[in-house]
């Protein structure tokens, strides 16, 4: 497993472009890679996410925090120079994906071995405890994917709650009573002092088992594509924001599986137009259940015909197509 990482590079247009050069253009099916990042002051949004209503676009702008739309599903996050992002990329085997125990376990055992009682919960979350100090995600392409994740190491958990829109909702089906009771650093729970880059050698030595790891340089051939791609996607306001236009019908709730959020405008009561956010973990693009609602009658058995004929699980993960069928109708 090569690794990879440009410490210099706090930039995550660039840094996200990284992940998506190796992903997409290196040789995944012969040899796996290992990622590891750090943003400066960033939201990073989830594939499926609306972004106006995650974050406090007054105070981000007010502190020139960038946001940036990644391509995998799941929940806004703050990155900050105190928060280190890894990302395994390998071959999708068919077992692989939304498997997070077999992707999380070597950062866990890592961080045991630092005497951080770590632990996988829930969906996709590693905490300490009650307190979360990583998110994680995935995204699979043509046989390819990535398992990428969060660890707070030392960041600033203030600028978390002035940065993010969490819903109540959310906090309510968490249990907590506020972000900043719910998040914590790693920093908090190491038995010494340490500075990011022992902790990032620290965790190389145990993913590792104790050997060096082959890095990979990216050439200038290389980064001509990262550029690309960083201006095309990652620097492109339309990705990470999008125009989310006023609708008629808002139906949200959230599942097991995460928020789903349904847009529609409906006129002579038939779908004109169909939005969809949330953060739900599913491979299948989104816009796809949007296009099959266009044109179909605002009432339940024509939602539920058309809605018949997709894999939903697919495109949200483990939701029941009844439970869709109430939620848009």
């Amino acid at each position: 497993m090569k690794f990879i990482f440009n410490p210099d590079i706090r930039d995550p247009k660039l840094n996200l472009a990284v992940e998506e050069y190796i992903l997409k253009h290196l040789n995944v099916d012969h040899e796996d890679y290992f990622l590891f990042y750090i943003n400066g002051p960033s939201i990073i949004i989830g594939k499926n996410q609306n972004t106006s209503e995650e974050i406090n676009l007054k105070y981000i702008e007010e502190n020139g925090i960038d946001v940036v739309r990644r391509l995998s599903g799941g929940g806004a996050v703050y990155h900050d120079e105190g928060n280190l992002n890894f990302s395994f990329i390998t071959k999708d085997d068919g077992n692989s994906f939304n498997n997070y125990k077999k992707f999380t376990q070597p950062i866990v055992d890592a961080l045991r071995n630092l005497g951080v009682e770590a632990e996988l919960t829930g969906r996709n979350d590693i905490q300490v405890g009650e307190r979360k100090i990583s998110g994680n995600a995935q995204f699979t392409t043509r046989g390819r994917m990535f398992s990428h994740g969060t660890l707070m190491f030392n960041s600033n958990i203030e600028e978390v709650v002035n940065s993010l829109n969490v819903s109540e909702e959310k906090m309510r089906s968490k249990g907590i009573k506020s972000v900043r009771s719910r998040v914590a650093n790693i920093t908090e729970f190491l038995e010494r002092e340490m500075e990011m880059q022992h902790f990032v050698e620290a965790l190389l030595h145990s993913i590792y088992d104790g050997e060096q790891p082959e890095r990979y340089v990216l050439r200038d051939e290389d980064w001509e594509i990262v550029h690309d791609i960083s201006k095309e996607r990652y620097a492109n306001w339309n990705w990470n924001f999008g125009k989310s236009p006023k609708f008629d019908v808002e139906s949200k709730r959230r599942f097991p599986i995460g928020t789903i959020d349904v847009r529609l405008n409906v006129n002579k009561g038939t779908i004109t137009e169909a939005k969809i956010y949330g953060d739900f973990f599913g491979v299948g693009d989104i816009q796809d259940v949007e296009q099959a609602l266009v044109g179909t009658r605002f009432e339940r058995a024509a939602i539920r015909e058309q809605l018949m004929t997709l894999d939903l699980k697919h495109y949200f993960g483990n939701v029941e197509l009844e439970e869709l069928v109430d939620l848009i109708s």
